[in-house]
């Protein structure tokens, strides 16, 4: 506890009344809170006045900072550069798979801590434990282990990290403060800076999949999160990239792998190799490694042996067969068009009440669960072509997925097709 002391009322007050909150009163209020002097109902209060009123750069860098502080940094000892990257998620967001091994193959370290799906987003741990063996939570000195000798690592973040932010994140989600982009971008950071990396990219994806809807939001967003990774020492980039349709082809946990592993073996989504490569470019431009093309390493398969290292250093078995469905559900084209929309959040929903996601953290997950498409927009269909795969091993789900979908599959006479477009909007720097 800090040598300052105040009274919650007040620093509520204060930011009700549309004040600023100083350095003092914020490093009091989240070390105070963390260790139960200030009540749930008072932060409760004080969230939803932020919410309302908002924070300056400088409340957002300091309220990330006092929450860093309530926990430990990482302090890895590794030979290489060292750079992260982290999505605010989306559908069929599988890049955290091909990435963290392609940027260790072209001579970085990849310090990658992830967390788990809620509702319609998926989670990256989610997806690699339906690797048969591989195992999510690794000591410190075995993540800087693994960094040093293969290069990434991929896993649940320590307990010791920002434990202000699981706190206050739980008050969040039951109180209808999540919306504030201060508090968001203060959890995103806190948690990656303690990571102790050198550099970070940030993919914030805007559209119907996404968490910030416009590319308005999404800009918002990703500004206050550049400006706090560069308050705090961290190289820091964003990048705003399409959410409006899914990611590749596959959406669930097993179907992610799987098709992650296509695109480290040369195959692969366009719109997934794009992405990868992309994000790639920026973490090695930040980690000084700017004349290695990530394109030719990704085409060489070093990426993939990369890979093969990083699962079998987790107990995970690269070679092993993974998990099917035992039922699957086609959905067919209703008529001769284009199709002109397959909606991330319909497709999302989806692939969650079949089993791919969770309601409520703790919930389990099917990792055979998903969707696969079967068509991109713009493909030309015709009447009872397969246009997706709703795979669950719980029949009784496919009726509430169908209802999910209701609206979210157009098909059109028109043919005006709908261009792909750049997955990559823009990219924000400091």
């Amino acid at each position: 506890m800090g040598t300052e002391s105040f009274a919650a009322v007040d620093v509520i007050r204060t930011k009700r009344d549309g004040g600023r909150l100083s350095d003092a009163q914020i490093a009091w209020v989240v070390d105070a809170y963390t260790n139960g002097v200030v009540a749930e109902e008072q932060m409760s209060a004080l969230a939803m006045a932020i919410f309302i009123r908002g924070m300056d750069a400088q409340e957002i860098a300091r309220w990330t900072g006092a929450m860093i502080d309530s926990g430990e940094r990482l302090a890895l000892d590794v030979d290489r550069p060292t750079v992260d990257k982290h999505s605010t998620g989306g559908v069929g967001d599988k890049i955290t798979l091909p990435l963290a091994p392609l940027v260790a193959a072209c001579g970085a370290a990849v310090p990658q801590l992830s967390g788990r799906g809620l509702g319609h987003t998926g989670g990256t741990l989610d997806k690699l434990e339906s690797i048969p063996g591989w195992r999510a939570e690794l000591s410190t000195a075995e993540i800087a282990a693994q960094l040093n000798d293969v290069g990434a690592v991929v896993c649940a973040a320590t307990k010791g990290l920002a434990p202000a932010d699981r706190k206050l994140y739980a008050l969040r989600d039951v109180t209808s403060t999540v919306e504030s982009i201060p508090l968001i971008a203060s959890s995103i950071m806190s948690k990656k800076i303690a990571e102790g990396s050198a550099g970070l990219v940030l993919d914030v994806k805007c559209g119907s999949g996404a968490f910030m809807k416009t590319r308005d939001q999404a800009r918002a967003l990703a500004r206050t999160l550049v400006e706090i990774g560069t308050a705090h020492g961290v190289a820091t980039t964003a990048l705003l990239t399409d959410m409006s349709t899914p990611l590749g082809y596959a959406v669930g946990n097993a179907v992610e792998v799987a098709e992650s592993v296509d695109v480290l073996r040369g195959g692969g989504p366009a719109d997934v190799i794009a992405l990868t490569v992309a994000l790639a470019r920026e973490m090695l431009a930040l980690a000084g490694l700017s004349e290695v093309d990530p394109a030719a390493v990704l085409a060489s398969g070093r990426a993939y042996e990369t890979w093969v290292r990083m699962i079998r250093a987790q107990g995970g078995d690269p070679e092993a067969p993974l998990p099917k469905p035992s039922h699957i559900h086609v959905f067919e084209a209703g008529r001769d068009g284009i199709l002109t929309t397959l909606d991330a959040y319909a497709v999302g929903v989806a692939a969650w009440r079949l089993g791919a996601g969770r309601a409520r953290p703790g919930d389990g997950v099917q990792y055979a669960a998903g969707v696969l498409c079967r068509a991109k927009p713009g493909d030309r269909v015709t009447a009872g072509q397969p246009l997706l795969e709703l795979h669950t091993d719980t029949p009784d789900a496919v009726p509430s997925a169908l209802a999910a979908l209701d609206g979210g599959v157009v098909i059109s006479d028109s043919d005006n097709r709908p261009t792909a477009g750049d997955v990559v909007l823009e990219t924000i720097r400091p």
